[in-house]
């Protein structure tokens, strides 16, 4: 009996740091994804600083052509050209909001912004919440290579979108809110804020990996009638 006991907690324990690694690398992977669009909006925001601080120079020297503006037209050319770098930085800085998504935003860009999102509101999530978004994220990949290659009047692509631009950012947004003293209280059905939270979280999550394997089937399925469609045609047809 000792030994079946110590077997059970070996086995625990094997099957708890499995868990662990798992979640470690889900965790790496979402942040070099975040890194990469990080580098790659910085880029973008140097480029944008950039241009607008080259317009402003060549807009000064146009107007120093036409009229003197002297020291303080110097300065203030060098003031604006500032003020407007600082904008632009400020306005690309990214804040744990949900995403701004269009109806013409493609699918793909669509999982991106959803997935810099979730990384993003990860830290502020209880640990319960944190291991539902690292389950989540790893469901984005194949999603993502799926739903570029469907249309986004698709009603499974549609069902998706509404899910990561609207119900789970608005279910996350809504917890946020909540004083951090409030979310351990239980309501009148004795679940907590937080257990809800975790609850609705793995209810999306399921949501999407049904539409994401929906969608494969249908890839499979096309694939499967034209194997078909060639075999019958072509298999003991000789060429000329």
């Amino acid at each position: 009996m000792t030994t079946d006991k110590f077997d059970l907690v070996l086995a625990r324990a094997d099957r708890v740091m499995r868990q662990i690694d798992e979640r470690g690398g889900a965790v790496r992977s979402a942040a070099r994804r975040e890194r990469k669009r990080r580098n790659a909006s910085l880029g973008q925001t140097a480029a944008m600083i950039g241009a607008a601080v080259l317009i402003i120079s060549i807009v000064t020297i146009i107007v120093g052509f036409v009229m003197p503006i002297g020291m303080f037209g110097f300065l203030a050319a060098i003031g604006l050209a500032v003020g407007v770098a600082s904008l632009i930085g400020f306005a690309s800085k990214k804040q744990i909001a949900a995403p701004n998504v269009s109806p013409q935003l493609p699918n793909r860009e669509m999982v991106e912004r959803f997935d810099s999102y979730i990384f993003r509101a990860r830290r502020a999530l209880p640990a319960p919440a944190q291991t539902e978004v690292d389950q989540l994220s790893q469901q984005l990949a194949p999603l993502r290579e799926t739903l570029e290659r469907v249309e986004q009047s698709n009603p499974d692509a549609q069902d998706a979108r509404r899910l990561m631009s609207d119900h789970l950012p608005g279910l996350i947004d809504r917890y946020l809110h909540v004083p951090a003293g409030y979310r351990s209280n239980e309501d009148a059905e004795g679940v907590s804020v937080d257990q809800r939270l975790v609850d609705a979280l793995a209810a999306g999550r399921q949501a999407l990996g049904e539409i994401s394997e929906k969608l494969a089937r249908a890839d499979v399925a096309a694939f499967e009638t034209q194997g078909r469609f060639i075999q019958s045609r072509y298999k003991d047809e000789t060429l000329d």
